[in-house]
């Protein structure tokens, strides 16, 4: 069973927050945590019901999140929003705009790169030259670029907000390059468009930042154990070594909720920040009651 965020006094009741690519893994985690903490959230994603967008994954949807949500302190909203198409991501900010006239923090989560097969999995550290050029349209358009037009959409609202904060959800490690070309740039246009908001959010007393996970215990990782967990699972490790390593969906999500009530989070602007370092910062733990610290991959998945 999931162990909400436990603060009586829910310090993010009245906060309106936008998660993007909210059906499973991080976003989802995000969602569930910002509603504990008492605020409204809507989320998004293309993952219906009756329509998953990955089908082996059953009860990744947008409305099994959104019904996780809303057992929470706060309200959760469900919009189905393809932020390929730039039309339904201006109709996604009207609506918000007239249902809540601002707001107040925006989630940039949706990811396309990884609806990889397992053949295309086994090509992500190949040479440059033998990667599939697809991955461009998954990883550029469906991820970089969606956080772009979110946040071109939602600027507006936000600056309506007293205290608005942008966060990109990235993969950083320690400034190397990572293996995958395209992969690499996405992150890093990601991390760089964080800090250039950032110029222009702090006119409105905003902060804007790019926010990197670690490896974490998403449905699809999960699928493939020996023993059947979910997400919500506090893992045996000593049963399951191989997840040592690997956070929870919800420890970004405390991530969030603590830079979302920390006043003095400007000193953040602009920067790229790992989950782990804000562990360490805030206090917070993850859902086991561990703190895992900053992830480091391999030397084989990187370049100097």
């Amino acid at each position: 069973m999931h162990l909400p965020t436990s603060d009586p006094d829910f310090p993010l009741t009245g906060k309106i927050a936008l998660v993007t690519g909210a059906s499973r893994g991080a976003g989802r985690g995000i969602a569930i945590e910002l509603a504990a903490a008492g605020a409204t959230v809507y989320i998004t994603g293309r993952s219906r019901s009756e329509r998953l967008t990955n089908p082996k994954l059953k009860g990744t949807s947008l409305e099994e999140t959104a019904e996780r949500a809303n057992r929470q302190a706060g309200k959760c909203i469900a919009i189905h929003c393809d932020h390929r198409d730039d039309a339904q991501v201006a109709a996604l900010l009207q609506t918000i705009g007239r249902q809540q006239e601002r707001l107040d923090i925006l989630v940039n989560n949706v990811w396309g790169g990884y609806e990889l097969s397992r053949d295309q999995w086994q090509q992500f550290d190949a040479p440059f030259g033998q990667q599939d050029p697809n991955s461009w349209e998954r990883m550029i358009n469906g991820g970089a670029r969606a956080h772009f037009i979110a946040s071109h959409f939602a600027l507006p609202l936000l600056f309506r907000s007293d205290a608005p904060l942008i966060i990109n959800t990235t993969f950083y490690d320690r400034g190397k390059a990572l293996s995958n070309l395209p992969y690499d740039l996405a992150k890093h246009c990601s991390q760089r468009l964080a800090y250039l908001l950032s110029l222009e959010m702090r006119e409105s007393n905003g902060v804007a930042l790019a926010l990197s996970p670690g490896f974490m215990r998403t449905e699809d990782v999960l699928q493939h154990t020996a023993v059947q967990l979910t997400p919500d699972s506090v893992v045996d490790f000593s049963a399951h070594p191989e997840l040592a390593r690997r956070e929870s969906i919800y420890y970004i999500g405390r991530a969030i909720v603590a830079l979302t009530r920390d006043p003095a989070r400007a000193r953040w602007q602009g920067r790229t920040l790992t989950v782990g370092q804000l562990a360490v910062e805030y206090g917070f733990r993850d859902i086991d009651g561990r703190q895992p610290l900053p992830f480091a991959l391999p030397a084989e998945h990187l370049r100097d």
